[in-house]
């Protein structure tokens, strides 16, 4: 049968994830991957799991375990994130808690909520691959999110009128961002909620990686600010969204989002008649493990991940030639290199693969307009230090001879 005919339009927004494809490579064992934005699996707590499960599953709550659940998320679970927002200025209750299968359906959930075909949606330049690839599928137009700069409201409310829609959202990564590892201070916050605030939009706030801070000052989340400047979170329109992923353990698949009710009780919905709920199983043995070791295991992962990155810091510093510049992030997991204009990071990513065995992620699917063709994201969080220096080695190998 010839599918195509009856396929939705938003069929042709989504394609495959350039990341995703890339991490098939970690299977090569004489590939040197950079690709993927993954955790270290020797870091995990398996043994915190496996305690969490084998007492879920033999202590008298595997009924529980083992049952549907409510859609909102396991209450346990949720009470402990009311309890971690806390340390970071966010007064809420667990009403506004929804538990998510990682931060990436949140996205998707939301971008269900707020866009109609057309409609825009602010984003950064360049942002999160994942963020639009669950926006694509409801049709949106994407317009550029300057946090600093003095673009005026009225131009992003004409230039999405004359695409057909009204403006949506603004969509941030203000800590470590994916791609770049770059963090915005509180004055280009605030004015990302300023901006929100004259357009009467909501901002998605993406706290993946909040928690992988090596130095530098910590900054309040926007939801924080907005807080203080309101006095309850019920009249913020600023939605953040949490994850385990990157702290505890990205295969049990829990997130969460933190918002007002109104956003919450609609997302809820969403949910229902979605997957229903997040594994019950899997809320539980988070909600185990995080309340057991949850900073240990924070402070264990910042500490090896804070010396791969001054490593992976340091080979670029010996390797790169001149003319190549890059991001020097104060956690999460990326480091964002700018080649030379003329250079393509996915023609360089052939070569590499080709000569080199080694990958990265060409900068371009980063871009909602598919610009920043010499660029390239870097993770650091995987390779031991002896994998970075041969890996960096080889990257300024390929990168010379293309020059």
């Amino acid at each position: 049968m010839d599918w195509e005919h009856i396929l939705a339009p938003r069929m042709q927004r989504m394609n495959a994830s350039e990341i995703r494809e890339l991490l098939k490579l970690l299977d090569q064992p004489d590939i040197i991957s950079f690709a993927g934005g993954i955790p270290d699996p020797a870091l995990f707590p398996a043994k915190a799991f496996q305690d969490a499960f084998s007492s879920i599953l033999s202590g008298g709550r595997q009924e529980q375990a083992l049952q549907y659940s409510v859609s909102e998320g396991h209450m346990p679970l949720r009470r402990w994130i009311v309890e971690h927002m806390a340390q970071f200025g966010v007064a809420c209750t667990v009403d506004n808690i929804l538990i998510t299968s990682g931060s990436q359906q949140a996205l998707d959930y939301l971008g269900k909520l707020f866009l109609a075909p057309k409609d825009t949606a602010l984003v950064t330049w360049p942002t999160y691959l994942g963020a639009l690839g669950a926006f694509n599928a409801y049709e949106p137009v994407y317009d550029r999110l300057l946090p600093t700069s003095n673009r005026l409201p009225e131009d992003y409310r004409e230039t999405a009128k004359a695409k057909g829609g009204a403006v949506k959202f603004a969509y941030c990564s203000v800590d470590f961002a994916n791609p770049t590892g770059e963090t915005l201070d509180g004055s280009a916050r605030r004015d990302i909620l300023r901006l929100a605030e004259e357009l009467d939009i909501a901002v998605i706030e993406d706290a993946a990686y909040q928690s992988l801070r090596y130095d530098g000052e910590a900054h309040l989340p926007i939801l924080a600010l907005e807080i203080e400047q309101r006095g309850t979170i019920e009249d913020c329109r600023t939605i953040y969204c949490g994850s385990f992923s990157k702290t505890l353990a990205p295969g049990l698949r829990v997130g969460w989002v933190c918002a007002a009710k109104p956003v919450i009780s609609r997302l809820v919905l969403i949910k229902q008649s979605s997957d229903l709920h997040t594994s019950t199983l899997n809320q539980m043995a988070i909600a185990d493990v995080a309340t057991a070791c949850f900073d240990e295991q924070v402070a264990k992962a910042k500490a090896v991940y804070g010396a791969r990155r001054d490593r992976m810091l340091q080979a670029l510093e010996t390797h790169m030639p001149e003319g190549v510049t890059w991001t020097r992030p104060e956690g999460g997991m990326f480091i964002w290199v700018t080649l030379p204009k003329h250079l393509d990071g996915t023609e360089l990513l052939a070569k590499s693969i080709k000569a080199q065995k080694l990958a990265f992620v060409p900068g371009k699917a980063f871009y909602a307009d598919g610009s920043g063709g010499n660029t390239l994201r870097l993770n650091f969080t995987r390779t031991d230090d002896s994998v970075i220096d041969e890996g960096i080695r080889r990257l300024g190998v390929v990168v010379r001879d293309v020059m």
